[in-house]
């Protein structure tokens, strides 16, 4: 019986898989130095920072920090808070696609210009943002002058509010929609349109399931802007209790007034909920890369 003759070398070394050596050079350091500077990093940023902001609220018993979270005029606050976010959210939701889709879509004069100005929330100091709303809609401002003997008042009140959300939210969907559509097949457009599909089909059937992703990632990124706004809104809102005063606000007055306890319960409220907006917007962004095929 012939015995089986051993495998030369070079047939081992060509099917044997090819094993990353280890001491092969990175671009960074080791994993455990990369790692421990970050934790150290995010520690002394963020973690520190907001572990004194929930001890400070252990200084007050239970039925205190309920009281300071709930009394009439924070609750007030909240509903404004929010409300106002939701509405100057959806606004943009709208109206950001129709600028996401007018910037990748068409081709004008002045297009980087207007590239350009949906960046300027960005760039632009929210209080400079508020005081320029104000001398605009204000009753004897640019705008303001026109509409208020019509009976309708935009400044200092619940509607300045919304008007200075929206402008401060709007480059979030623009931003986060424009390259979807950019990316977005023109074929299937073409196809749906050679099999008699009309201009509405053709969105809500082809283009809208692709860039929904994008959308709902925008639209959650601008609320969640919207709800820690304080520079933009404080001039233009009036600041009247139980009719214009935004959260943030609250905790300043708090502050004003050495209440430091109190204004700490209301903030780890706002922290909580900023969080369950982070954590929506992560699952969003994650949902968005799986629906479009993009690495994780």
């Amino acid at each position: 019986m012939a015995s089986a003759s051993p495998a030369s070398p070079s047939s081992l070394s060509a099917t044997a898989p090819v094993r990353r050596g280890r001491g092969a050079k990175r671009v960074l350091p080791g994993f455990g130095l990369t790692l421990g500077y970050t934790l150290f990093y995010l520690s002394i940023i963020v973690l520190i920072p907001l572990s004194a902001l929930i001890f400070k609220t252990f200084e007050l018993s239970w039925p205190q920090f309920w009281e300071a979270v709930s009394s009439p005029r924070v609750v007030a606050s909240y509903k404004l808070t929010f409300g106002t976010s939701f509405i100057a959210a959806c606004v943009n939701l709208v109206f950001g696609l129709l600028i996401a889709w007018v910037l990748v879509r068409y081709k004008f004069p002045g297009k980087k210009i207007v590239d350009a100005l949906v960046d300027l929330p960005f760039a632009l100091p929210t209080a400079v943002a508020g005081i320029s709303l104000t001398a605009l809609l204000a009753g004897n401002g640019w705008v303001g002058q026109y509409l208020e003997p019509l009976g309708v008042q935009l400044a200092f009140n619940p509607n300045g509010i919304v008007i200075a959300l929206i402008f401060i939210g709007l480059p979030f969907v623009v931003r986060t929609v424009q390259p979807v559509l950019e990316d977005s097949e023109k074929e299937l457009e073409e196809a749906a349109t050679s099999l008699g599909a009309s201009r509405w089909q053709i969105f809500y059937k082809v283009i809208l399931p692709s860039i929904l992703p994008a959308l709902m990632t925008g639209f959650a990124m601008a609320f969640a802007r919207a709800v820690g706004e304080y520079g933009s809104v404080i001039f233009i809102a009036g600041n009247m209790p139980m009719v214009s005063e935004i959260t943030p606000l609250i905790i300043i007055g708090k502050l004003e007034q050495y209440d430091y306890a109190g204004a700490t319960a209301v903030a780890v409220v706002m922290l909580v909920i900023s969080f369950v907006l982070l954590l929506v917007i992560n699952a969003l962004q994650a949902w968005q890369r799986r629906h479009t095929g993009a690495p994780a």
